[in-house]
This record gives structure tokens, sequence and C-alpha cells, in this order.
């Protein structure tokens, strides 16, 4: 059996160089010259894609990606390291979603949208 070397995460979306960019922008990844793809420049991270569909978003994700900017953190630190990403990510057309706060199971995170409407969370 063969094992599986590198994923891709495909974004369906009625503006994909839009969402494209969007997403550059957020994790730092490189655009490809089809404006319809990015990549980690170090090729650690997966692959974005980006493809147009006719139908627009009807429900909740039931994948989505988490932006890991509080990783290690607790706490206030935690919460305002949230808050920075956040307040850098609402001008690129990120929407603030619910703040969820630690408890006996989870840290805090941020939900968040991007530009189509696709959940993502600040974690």
């Amino acid at each position: 059996m063969t094992s599986v070397r590198q994923v891709q995460i495909t974004f369906d979306c009625a503006e994909p160089e839009r969402v494209a960019r969007f997403w550059c922008e957020v994790l730092g990844y490189e655009l490809h010259s089809s404006g319809l793809a990015c990549s980690d420049p170090t090729g650690v991270g997966p692959r974005l894609y980006f493809q147009r569909v006719p139908e627009g978003k009807v429900a909740k994700n039931r994948v989505h990606l988490d932006v890991r900017v509080g990783t290690g953190l607790v706490g206030e630190e935690r919460l305002a390291a949230l808050e920075a990403e956040c307040a850098r990510l609402v001008p690129l057309g990120a929407v603030r979603g619910q703040l969820l706060l630690a408890d006996e199971d989870n840290e805090s995170c941020l939900n968040m949208q991007d530009v189509e409407g696709n959940e993502f969370c600040l974690d």
C-alpha cells in the first residue's frame, strides 16, 4: 500500500483569485502564476487550490483551517495573540466571529470567516 506524501486543500469559491490572495496574505504563502493556487514557500505546509463553482456557500463548513497563532500560549497571553491576528486579518476582508474561551477540554480560539464566508479558527 502506498502512503500519502502530500495533501492539497481545495476551496470551492465564486472568485478564486480573490480568495487565493486572501489566504496567501493570511499564511505568508506564495501565489502561483495561475492565481488559482498558493504554496508554503518553505515547502512544509499544504498547497491550497481555489476552484470556481457556480453555487454559493449554503451551510457551515464540515472541515475548516485552524490558523495556529496561539500555540503554547495560555490565558491572557493567548487571548492577546488571537486578538492581534484578528486585527491583522479584518482589513484583509476576514470577518470576526465568536471568541470561545478556554474550558476544561479546549484552549481559547476565535472563529472567523474568509472573504467568501468560509469558516476558519484562530487557534
